[in-house]
């Protein structure tokens, strides 16, 4: 099966379901449409979204929509156990070989589709054995039910242990003009070296969610750039993270139909370089060394 192409923007589905929007069948079915009109065209998943609950609303959605497999790219994770689900008494995560393949094989049953385009595992676990790991993907992406394979939140010694086994396509982690931290702790350097293709989650950041001097210091010099570019604060912090040279995939939540209409703009908007130091810069509340 030929590697996947990935949209330069991705649809997050966490929210779509009963954890926030609760979104129903036929609203789900207009998001989806809406998104690939607006070339967006990658949706992530994880099977603990919604409480195990929102790859089935997505699948049955996609199911109604009658929109053909090969116009659109899913993602999903798996591992982690929520507790009071499926007899756990608490969280935890799972990365035996027989999970692995079983969690695929649920999300392929819940989410309507043959095989996954991204496999993620979801978060590290200190009892994860590379082999074991190692063994289930390969005999996933034999079976062609997986076609890429990658991690979410694993730090660069994690990555080394399960790369050493098994090859890595994508590191989906916490990165945004006010998480920068990736950017310094070798993260990004690292995915770069290796040819390990970064997602970010919460691509926004904090910037409208927290009132910090942080986030204050960010909207006063994005009122301005909002100017100068004619685009939302919104669109220049994507922008922000796409300048980055490890070509970085946003994960974008919004279920907003102006935003989702605006979010490619990021794509097209090359961000003046002084102008992305100047919002590291207010992040940082100091000047670079």
């Amino acid at each position: 099966m030929a590697k996947t192409t990935l949209s330069p923007i991705i649809a997050g589905t966490m929210n779509w379901g009963v954890w926030d929007k609760k979104l129903n069948t036929q609203e789900m079915i207009h998001l989806i449409h809406l998104c690939i009109e607006n070339k967006i065209t990658t949706f992530d998943h994880a099977d603990i979204y919604g409480g195990y609950t929102t790859e089935a609303e997505f699948g049955k959605a996609f199911g109604e929509s009658k929109i053909s497999r090969d116009k659109l790219q899913l993602i999903s994770k798996c591992g982690i156990q929520l507790s009071n689900c499926r007899d756990n008494k608490i969280k935890h995560y799972d990365y035996s070989k027989k999970y692995i393949i079983w969690s695929v094989e649920n999300s392929l049953k819940n989410l309507k589709t043959d095989f996954l385009d991204v496999l993620l595992l979801h978060r590290p676990s200190p009892l994860m054995v590379a082999d074991e790991i190692a063994e289930a993907v390969e005999k996933l992406k034999s079976d062609g039910k997986i076609v890429d394979f990658g991690l979410s939140n694993f730090t660069t010694s994690q990555t080394e242990l399960i790369k050493s086994k098994t090859e890595i396509s994508y590191n989906q982690i916490q990165f945004s003009a006010t998480h920068h931290e990736p950017m310094l702790d070798g993260s990004l350097d690292y995915m770069q070296t290796h040819n390990i293709r970064p997602m970010s989650w919460n691509p926004l950041g904090t910037v409208f969610r927290e009132d910090s001097d942080q986030t204050r210091r960010l909207k006063k010099l994005l009122a301005q750039l909002v100017e100068k570019y004619g685009v939302g604060s919104d669109t220049i912090l994507l922008a922000w993270i796409l300048k980055h040279p490890s070509n970085v995939f946003p994960v974008a939540g919004t279920v907003n139909i102006a935003r989702i209409q605006a979010l490619m703009k990021a794509v097209e908007l090359n961000l003046d370089q002084q102008d992305w130091f100047a919002i590291w810069t207010e992040s940082m509340g100091n000047e670079v060394a």
